[in-house]
């Protein structure tokens, strides 16, 4: 496997199509998305194969989980329990030393049950500094934009008179992650969705493919960061 030179820092993903997907193939839509979190292993084994330090990962909106129906909602909450107990003890998690963190509104919107499995999963990797594994669940990029504003009023109580780039970004959900250099969406739509980390994406690349999420293996997560490693990166300029 040739090496790339031009590796990005934080990849972000919108793994779209895993509804569609099950359709095509006459199955129910959590059977899809089961299939996506069985992908995302892949995906991510590519990822930390090829170097990329920042991996975050959209797993779910907030009207995903308040728009869907129950039994649907019931079996997305309940594969992110399998599939974070699978993180807490992956081989792949620790011998790459990633750091796991999960951004939005989960612990408002999930059981109990789920929520102590994902806080284990966090708890164990705490100490790795290597590589971050990071996963917006109930998250909307809308939601983030106007709290964060919210917050600086809070916090100044009138005493500010210009909101900087920094104060924004210090009161973001994601204020420990680094601006996103590539963001992948899968599934035929070239679009963002719910203002999704529009902070964090205003000078990163974009890359748009057919492929519905299941189906964007390692080969294809490979070539993404390929093409992203061939372009020019000039920041408006």
């Amino acid at each position: 496997m040739p090496k790339l030179d031009n590796i990005p820092t934080h990849v972000a993903i919108i793994p779209d199509g895993n509804r569609r997907w099950a359709k095509k193939k006459g199955l129910k839509p959590w059977e899809g998305h089961d299939a996506g979190a069985k992908n995302l292993e892949r995906v991510l084994k590519a990822n930390l194969d090829l170097g990329v330090k920042y991996i975050t990962f959209w797993g779910s909106s907030l009207d995903n989980l308040r728009k869907r129906p129950l039994r649907e909602k019931k079996a997305l909450l309940d594969i992110y329990r399998k599939y974070f107990l699978k993180l807490t003890d992956s081989e792949d998690i620790h011998k790459h030393e990633v750091r796991v963190n999960v951004i939005g509104k989960w612990e408002d919107q999930f059981p109990e049950s789920v929520k102590k499995v994902i806080h284990k999963c966090i708890s164990r990797t705490n100490k790795y500094q290597k590589f971050f594994l990071n996963f917006l669940l109930a998250y909307s990029g809308d939601e983030e934009m106007v709290e964060a504003t919210n917050r600086i009023i809070e916090k100044f109580k009138g005493k500010v008179k210009r909101i900087t780039s920094r104060m924004i970004k210090e009161h973001l959900m994601t204020k420990d992650l680094p601006p996103v250099d590539l963001l992948i969406r899968t599934g035929g739509e070239p679009h963002n969705s719910a203002g999704f980390m529009m902070w964090d994406l205003r000078n990163a690349q974009l890359y748009f493919s057919p492929v519905l999420w299941p189906d964007f293996d390692e080969k294809k997560a490979r070539e993404a960061i390929e093409d992203y490693s061939r372009r020019a990166r000039r920041f408006g300029g």
